[in-house]
């Protein structure tokens, strides 16, 4: 073989692999704009501010995934009720990209769009599975919605097929809530979405958040949640500020070796005196 043809062996080959590395580069570059963009939109999405009144105490920690593509679709949200009561909702959207991004846009717009029509949790849970199935996507989405009447610490509580929450009292009783629940929103017609009542005492917490909190490699799902009811039970003894629980459990998630995102609702209750038992039947 001649000197000539081995050398043009050799400068085709660097010629493929300096194409190779120059696709990857732009197929990592293109990867990175769309982590950012959706990180961009969820963000943007996300409330900037909660509701404040005398004796409720409200606080949010949201962390995006820490792997690849995997941001987007979970929310956080409060917003004050045209009967004055305050209304809370958490979720996470299936998938993890610019479109779980935008379904989550949608679900909580609708959310707060039919929270003007009815406030009750079973009912508003109901229509919104019926707008999302309406849209036609193919995503669904896990949700909590909650009702709190600040003037009696009562919480009315509907869940779509989302992680449940957990509950502490200041006498140092704690534990994760117990609900019927229904299916996630956006997958079956004509569901149905029991309402369960609470009382938040006070000193008390309740504790809303998305899987991502809880679930991951190193910890199984009743694993996390038992995390939570240990944070939450020393914070409601200690009277931490809700900001201060907000803060401890999100920092947990990094046991739990998430890779997904990971979003906290605390709400607290430092004015109300009420008694002990955190569930109030209807």
């Amino acid at each position: 073989m001649s000197r000539k043809r081995t050398t043009d062996d050799g400068d085709e080959l660097l010629a493929r692999l300096g194409s190779l590395t120059a696709q990857a580069r732009e197929r990592a570059e293109q990867q990175r704009s769309r982590v950012e963009l959706a990180l961009a939109l969820q963000r943007g999405m996300l409330p900037r501010d909660l509701p404040a009144g005398p004796g409720f105490r409200l606080a949010v920690q949201y962390a995006p995934a820490c792997h690849g593509l995997n941001v987007g679709g979970d929310w956080y949200d409060a917003f004050a009720m045209p009967d004055g009561r305050v209304g809370l909702s958490i979720g996470d959207v299936q998938g993890h990209n610019i479109e779980a991004t935008a379904f989550m846009g949608q679900v909580r717009a609708g959310l707060r769009a039919l929270a003007s029509v009815t406030g009750e949790p079973g009912e508003l849970l109901a229509r919104t599975n019926d707008l999302l199935l309406s849209l036609g996507s193919d995503l669904f989405a896990t949700c909590t919605f909650m009702r709190l009447d600040p003037a009696t610490g009562v919480l009315e509580s509907a869940r779509a097929g989302h992680i449940p929450c957990v509950w502490a009292t200041a006498d140092g009783k704690s534990g994760v809530a117990e609900d019927e629940g229904g299916p996630p929103l956006g997958v079956q017609e004509g569901s149905d979405y029991p309402v369960t009542r609470y009382r938040l005492t006070k000193g008390g917490v309740f504790v809303l958040l998305t899987d991502g909190v809880v679930e991951g490699p190193r910890l199984s799902v009743e694993e996390g949640l038992d995390q939570v009811v240990r944070l939450a039970g020393i914070a409601a003894v200690a009277q931490m500020e809700a900001g201060a629980l907000a803060a401890a459990v999100i920092k947990g998630a990094e046991r739990v070796g998430h890779e997904d995102d990971a979003a906290v609702l605390v709400v607290g209750h430092d004015g109300l005196v009420a008694p002990e038992v955190p569930r109030v039947q209807p």
